[in-house]
């Protein structure tokens, strides 16, 4: 029967976050990486306080594509609603923000183009067509950057409840040594 040293699975990683080895046999996880007790607590909470760091980074991330998606679906509805407006005749009627808390009524004639914000102050006019195919583009690309976060928040959660039991289990490990050691010295004294 082989003996299960320190984790059944092989540590995993995951786009840079290192996994977490899950320690079944204290002793034996020590011994493999030549670490007394202290230095052993001391590496497992620098990974605790890494994964945090990671951790806030990638909730920023979230939080960021979060207020974008929003944003997008927004300007497809707009220029959804430009090209049912084509060919119609009618003007459209639209309330904009002109800065924070004020807004302007315009009134938008028909058009085939219309312009969007790259970033960087940068501005490209676009066909409606272009528009609609480059913003569902930028959705998708989101919607999936959103999935990949989660999965690696989920991911992260995950090494940090397992890098959290390790490091109790290695405390723990540790006092119940003291005590036996404790209880075989007063052993020892009382025979002597």
């Amino acid at each position: 029967m082989a003996s299960s040293s320190s984790s059944s699975s092989a540590v995993t990683e995951r786009r840079g976050i290192p996994g977490a080895q899950f320690v079944e046999d204290v002793q034996t996880y020590l011994t493999q990486l030549g670490l007394d007790v202290n230095s052993a607590l001391a590496f497992l909470q620098e990974r605790l306080q890494q994964y945090k760091v990671v951790e806030m980074k990638l909730l920023a991330q979230q939080r960021e594509l979060q207020a974008k998606i929003p944003d997008i679906e927004k300007c497809l509805d707009v220029v959804a609603t430009l090209q049912a407006k084509k060919g119609t005749g009618e003007e459209l009627i639209a309330d904009f923000e002109v800065s924070e808390g004020i807004y302007s009524r315009a009134s938008i004639e028909e058009t085939d183009s219309v312009c969007l914000w790259l970033g960087a102050n940068v501005m490209l006019e676009y066909s409606l067509e272009e528009a609609t195919a480059l913003l569902q583009k930028n959705l998708d690309n989101a919607r999936a950057s959103l999935e990949v976060l989660v999965a690696d928040l989920l991911f992260l959660r995950d090494q940090t409840t397992i890098t959290q039991v390790t490091i109790a289990r290695v405390y723990n490990w540790d006092v119940h040594q003291r005590r036996t050691q404790q209880a075989a010295a007063a052993t020892t004294i009382a025979q002597e």
